[in-house]
């Protein structure tokens, strides 16, 4: 029976880097498309011929076996023609279906990159025209925040679109910096670049040959390697000070005692240090006046009902 194939590939991959499986089948078999691309001058350059055609299904079921070229967008509508005129005229042909690439894990954070640098080129989006990294600032602490309540409340969906709020102020920050100064530029691929690199560094258990026993030892082994990557004078260097006062408080303590240095706690009485102490006695007066203000806002609730 004669076979017609849709040919499917990643429009986010090289074209003509295709499977072993689609080369051999446009290599043999007549290939149709609806329009010259990329893909079909690769094919050519490879010696396959491509016919552009504006009757696809006349010429698709009119001449044996043959290849479809699909579009970036898969040419459902043609697809669903074919399948509608086989449907009503069992044993024409056979329609099948063939991936001859797929996307890469991570290849839509590609379409991401794409989509900011149009609403952030002239022509684009005013708001993101208008803004600078100290007029974003304060909308990266807002969507972490929000993606940290979802994680609170194990609401994953909502995490899933809290985390891509987050990823939008990183791709709109890293377009940004294309725009510094010459010399001070850099741009989303500098910044995975210098990911990819310190992670591969900071886990040599996983990428050379350090052998860790256990999580904690693989902790020291990530804190001696940042240490020497840092080159810091002081054990606090590097905090974030811009963090809440608690959470800030626990990393100075952490990283002292890390450091196995005995520093007194202030013995007053005033709010700020009856905290700190209790941070340093391992528990949470974050958490806890979080909680104190949920359960708070609950009885705020109450009121307004009942009143």
């Amino acid at each position: 029976m004669t076979r017609i194939v849709l040919l499917v590939t990643s429009p986010r991959l090289p074209a003509g880097l295709l499977s072993a499986q689609a080369w051999d089948l446009v290599r043999r078999t007549p290939v149709f498309a609806g329009a010259d691309s990329a893909q079909a001058a690769a094919l050519r350059s490879a010696g396959v011929d491509v016919t552009i055609t504006g009757q696809p299904v006349a010429d698709l079921l009119t001449g044996g076996d043959a290849v479809w070229l699909a579009g970036p967008r898969g040419d459902q509508e043609l697809a669903r023609e074919l399948g509608l005129r086989l449907a009503r005229e069992p044993g024409l042909a056979e329609l099948e279906l063939m991936y001859g690439s797929w996307d890469p894990p991570g290849a839509r954070l590609l379409d991401a990159v794409t989509v900011m640098d149009r609403l952030a080129s002239p022509g684009g989006d005013p708001w993101k025209l208008q803004q600078t990294h100290q007029s974003l600032a304060r909308f990266l602490l807002e969507e972490a925040y929000e993606a940290h309540d979802a994680i609170v409340a194990e609401d994953y969906p909502a995490l899933r679109e809290e985390l891509g709020d987050v990823l939008l102020q990183v791709v709109l920050h890293a377009r940004l910096a294309q725009q510094l100064p010459d010399g001070h530029a850099w741009n989303i691929d500098d910044v995975a670049g210098d990911l990819v690199d310190k992670l591969i560094r900071r886990n040599p258990h996983v990428f050379a040959d350090a052998q860790p026993h256990d999580v904690d030892e693989i902790t020291e082994q990530w804190e001696r390697i940042k240490a020497r990557e840092k080159s810091r004078d002081s054990v606090l260097d590097g905090i974030a000070w811009a963090q809440p006062a608690l959470a800030l408080a626990h990393k100075v303590i952490s990283r002292a005692r890390r450091a196995g240095l005995e520093v007194p706690l202030p013995a007053g009485e005033a709010l700020g240090e009856t905290l700190l102490r209790a941070a340093a006695h391992g528990e949470d007066p974050e958490g806890a006046l979080r909680r104190a203000v949920r359960a708070y806002a609950q009885e705020v609730r109450a009121a307004e009902r009942d009143r």
